[in-house]
């Protein structure tokens, strides 16, 4: 891997049978990896993407195997096939998740909370943790990459439990860049992304705030990509984010609401959200 492809690399890819974890799984294939593996819960859609993808490519083998994120046992089970038959991964992109867009007290506490919490965050906390000691270990440049959200940074109506997980990997996430860092693993790059609205269908129905276009996925991909290859440690999109963080930092609550609610529209995105099947 180098500063500019992902040529020659092991990369592993969580929620990789749709949206953007299958658009990185194309552009790791299209640059080169030696191998690509996919995680994901829907068997069908793997199958499928593996067999087109491997018809695809000469270069790159292509690996899946049907995990749910929110399991441990699942994923320490999956990580040893890894380790074994394939080798650790050099990089790692933390991509499932799950949204539920409502007040926080119509969430289920099993089917939405529990269930946002372990596949958006806790998730993502076992899976590195199978793979970072590998990574440390080996000496050669490896990334992480987490996917967090706007939501993580910024509050929002309807997005209570979400935001809880996206808030919980963006701190994680970013101490563990420190971590490696302060103790010389310095070739081991974790970058933290924190997106607005994405069409992906996963925010079906919601709506950008003022100034803030929801994003293709294909933008975002290529943003995320470079920012991974280049070891960026934070990466925030678009631009109107960064300046919400920075503004809502300065402004008293009181004026911030105000501010978020009526000049930005920030506080009403989600009031048409429908999403789509949790299960797709």
């Amino acid at each position: 891997m180098s500063a500019r492809t992902v040529a020659g690399a092991r990369v592993l890819i969580t929620g990789a049978a749709s949206g953007m974890g299958l658009l990185y799984a194309e552009r790791a294939v299209a640059e080169g990896a030696s191998d690509v593996i996919l995680w994901d819960r829907n068997a069908e859609k793997l199958a499928a993407i593996q067999a087109r993808l491997n018809a695809e490519t000469g270069r790159t083998r292509v690996h899946v195997d049907v995990i749910d994120v929110s399991d441990p046992e699942v994923i320490q089970a999956a990580a040893e096939r890894v380790r074994t038959e394939i080798g650790s991964p050099d990089i790692l992109i933390n991509n499932a998740g799950i949204v539920r867009g409502k007040f926080f007290w119509e969430h289920d506490t099993a089917a939405d909370t529990i269930e946002t919490m372990k596949i958006n965050a806790i998730g993502p906390m076992i899976v590195t943790r199978e793979f970072l000691p590998g990574m440390i270990e080996s000496g050669r440049a490896a990334r992480i990459v987490n996917i967090a959200s706007a939501a993580g940074l910024i509050s929002n109506p309807r997005m209570s439990v979400y935001a809880a997980s996206k808030w919980a990997i963006i701190g994680w996430s970013d101490s563990v860049r420190l971590e490696l860092t302060q103790q010389g693993h310095t070739h081991v790059k974790v970058t933290t992304v924190a997106p607005s609205y994405i069409s992906t269908g996963m925010f079906e129905g919601a709506r950008g705030p003022v100034m803030t276009p929801i994003m293709t996925p294909e933008y975002v991909v290529g943003r995320v990509w470079r920012a991974m290859l280049s070891g960026k440690p934070l990466l925030l999109l678009p631009k109107s984010v960064h300046i919400a963080k920075v503004t809502k930092g300065i402004l008293p609550t009181a004026v911030w609401d105000q501010m978020a609610d009526r000049v930005f529209h920030l506080y009403s995105t989600m009031a048409d959200f429908t999403g789509r099947d949790p299960k797709n």
